[in-house]
């Protein structure tokens, strides 16, 4: 099955946003799918378990749930509404280990890349750019912390962003345990 292009999240099979296996019925559409998304997604509703691709691409699932793949609140500000829109209704979100966060840049969203710790960083060469635009009130960590600490399935997360329009490459990074520890030592 191919699935829609995504533009805030290009690759959600390699992320994991979606499973792929046996088929399965959409809670949606009905229809009958081998690929699918089932969090985050942010609705009063029970049992949604299996959304397609198609209906979240298309927004069906955002309304007939009435519900969103990304907390508005937790985003960059944009000044098109219409991008936040596509954003947390039409886009599969990430898991993050606490409140997800999407960030913004060149006034657009970014696309979510993947899931890193600061090796993979270098390995990608890309840990001076991430350093160049570390933002210390965001993430809550000073970047020698997560330089140290930030390790892929590790205890402190990295969630690697890449601005559609420039394309420099940004860091979210959050785990309150990880925080109080560093900042008790």
């Amino acid at each position: 099955m191919k699935i829609p292009e995504f533009k805030y999240h290009p690759d959600p099979i390699k992320t994991g946003a979606f499973s792929q296996g046996e088929y399965r019925k959409c809670d949606c559409c009905n229809e009958s799918t081998n690929i699918w998304y089932s969090k985050p997604f942010y609705t009063a509703k029970d049992g949604i378990e299996c959304l397609c691709p198609n209906c979240i691409a298309n927004g069906m699932a955002a309304s007939k749930f009435d519900g969103e793949f990304q907390d508005p609140e937790s985003t960059d500000r944009v000044s098109d509404p219409d991008k936040l829109d596509e954003l947390i209704h039409r886009t599969p979100g990430y898991c993050g280990w606490q409140q997800e966060y999407w960030i913004a840049h060149c006034d657009d969203y970014c696309a979510f890349v993947g899931y890193v710790g600061w090796k993979e960083l270098v390995e990608m060469g890309i840990n001076n750019e991430i350093e160049k635009n570390y933002n210390q009130e965001l993430n809550g960590f000073e970047l020698k912390d997560v330089k140290e600490c930030m390790y892929n399935e590790g205890s402190m997360q990295g969630y690697l962003f890449k601005c559609l329009h420039c394309g420099e490459h940004f860091l979210f990074s959050h785990n309150l345990h990880i925080k109080n520890v560093l900042h008790n030592a």
